[in-house]
């Protein structure tokens, strides 16, 4: 399909849009989580722990985040130094490592949550329920289709089933 100057103009426009505006919210969000001594990426990390009821496996955190294997472990590696995760080996399976929260951890997730979505609740103000909820829909649908180019003859129905982002419980379950 070829692009025509008004189509191309409004792909570059959601484009450029989609990574100013992703790094924007990091470079807002680095001040929150920084005053509970996490980044915003190690926020990430934790709050997955937590959704999946931790301890969990490096593959099980980096499918949960979508991201690698390899980027989660580095990562968790900084996260360890720190002493906000800890790994842990299978006493049954020496080859299988677990990660889980340590109380420093689990403290600084607790302590960020709140004041992390009253900010994206702040940013999100000037639209509607129903602009937030379309909103929503639209960035699922793009990010199935990055994830579908990246994993070709991916299960996307079933990938977007388990995402974090479906989850009608996902506020209860990451603020109790």
């Amino acid at each position: 399909m070829a692009l025509n100057s008004e189509s191309g103009n409004i792909v570059l426009r959601l484009g450029i849009l989609l990574y100013r505006v992703r790094d924007l919210l990091m470079a807002c969000q680095e001040p929150i989580f920084g005053e509970y001594g996490i980044t915003p990426e190690q926020y990430a990390v934790l709050a997955s722990i937590k959704y999946l009821g931790g301890p969990v496996r490096i593959s099980d955190l980096a499918r949960g985040l979508e991201r690698s294997p390899n980027s989660v472990s580095m990562i968790v590696d900084r996260m360890v130094k720190v002493g906000l995760v800890k790994r842990v080996r299978d006493r049954a399976d020496r080859r299988v490592v677990y990660v889980t929260a340590t109380s420093k951890g689990e403290n600084a997730f607790k302590r960020a949550t709140l004041p992390g979505v009253e900010f994206i609740r702040e940013i999100l103000s000037p639209l509607s329920y129903e602009d937030k909820r379309t909103l929503t829909r639209l960035l699922e649908v793009v990010k199935y289709k990055a994830l579908e180019y990246l994993n070709p003859g991916m299960d996307i129905a079933e990938i977007s089933k388990n995402s974090i982002t479906n989850q009608a419980d996902l506020f209860k379950r990451l603020t109790q």
